[in-house]
């Protein structure tokens, strides 16, 4: 069994947006495909994501499954309901995530999964003054108390955390992680996208600051650097355009030393490390 399962809820009727917020543009990839990516960085086991009843989404990368609320337009116990009878033969603790937070790193996620102890059922971060239900870690046995309420007509998760351990996670404790306060001080993690605006300023900020590197034969290759090279990129393909490479069958990455792909919209986060080798020499 896995240690941590993700959870992305993209059921939302989107109604400030104006449109559907899974299948926003992001740095050539969408927001569902971006956040997915994220949550799955930070999480060892399944990821899945709960739509709406026939909802269309974005194209996912191989391995995410998708399931559908019972109800369209109930909330997020509706949508946690779904995700954590999905995993919950898989793994003791979900992360849980709203489809529009783009800024999402995957250390945050560890950080917050990392505080559900034996004695804590949700770990709730409280940022800017509010709790962030939909960037919490579950024990994944709540989903019998969560559908009671659901049952009830109790649909706010407050009354879910009235019913159960709660480990609440203020600034300070969330950033008492050295790593997490390197690559994330401001917390934007939970920063979410509720209008056009909201959305347009997020596009605009800069991309998160990556290392890259080719090795081998592609060290010939773009601009001559031959050492590591500090860009901005949000996803692999950005990467491999800014080394002046571009992903295909020959190239493959390998990110942050472990995982290897040449999926292009693969999300990066900030601190990261991509090294770009020849297919032949370390595909």
């Amino acid at each position: 069994m896995a240690d941590a399962a993700g959870i992305v809820l993209a059921g939302g009727r989107s109604s400030r947006m104006g449109s559907p917020k899974a299948a926003l543009e992001w740095h050539g990839s969408t927001l569902l495909r971006r956040v997915a990516g994220i949550v799955a960085r930070g999480v060892d086991g399944p990821v899945v994501v709960v739509r709406a009843p026939g909802q269309g989404l974005p194209a996912l990368p191989d391995g995410i499954e998708v399931v559908e609320d019972a109800r369209e337009g109930r909330g997020p116990l509706q949508g946690l309901a779904a995700g954590l009878a999905a995993v919950c033969d898989t793994a003791p603790v979900a992360y849980a995530s709203s489809t529009d937070v783009p800024l999402l790193h995957p250390r945050f996620v560890r950080r917050v999964v990392a505080a559900v102890g034996d004695d804590v059922d949700v770990a709730l971060p409280h940022v800017g003054g509010f709790p962030q239900p939909l960037a919490a870690a579950y024990r994944t046995s709540l989903v019998d108390i969560v559908e009671r309420l659901i049952a009830e007509d109790r649909m706010r998760p407050a009354f879910l955390f009235e019913a159960c351990r709660v480990r609440r996670l203020d600034h300070a404790a969330l950033l008492a992680d050295p790593a997490l306060a390197a690559l994330d001080p401001e917390l934007e993690s939970v920063l979410n996208l509720n209008e056009r605006g909201d959305y347009e300023a997020a596009r605009g900020r800069p991309a998160p600051e990556v290392t890259v590197q080719r090795f081998g034969a592609l060290r010939r290759l773009g601009d001559g650097t031959r050492g590591p090279a500090v860009i901005r990129a949000a996803t692999l393909g950005e990467a491999a355009a800014a080394s002046g490479l571009t992903l295909d069958e020959h190239i493959v990455a390998a990110l942050n030393g472990d995982q290897i792909t040449r999926d292009p919209e693969a999300p990066l986060a900030s601190g990261d490390t991509v090294a770009f080798l020849a297919a032949d020499a370390g595909g």
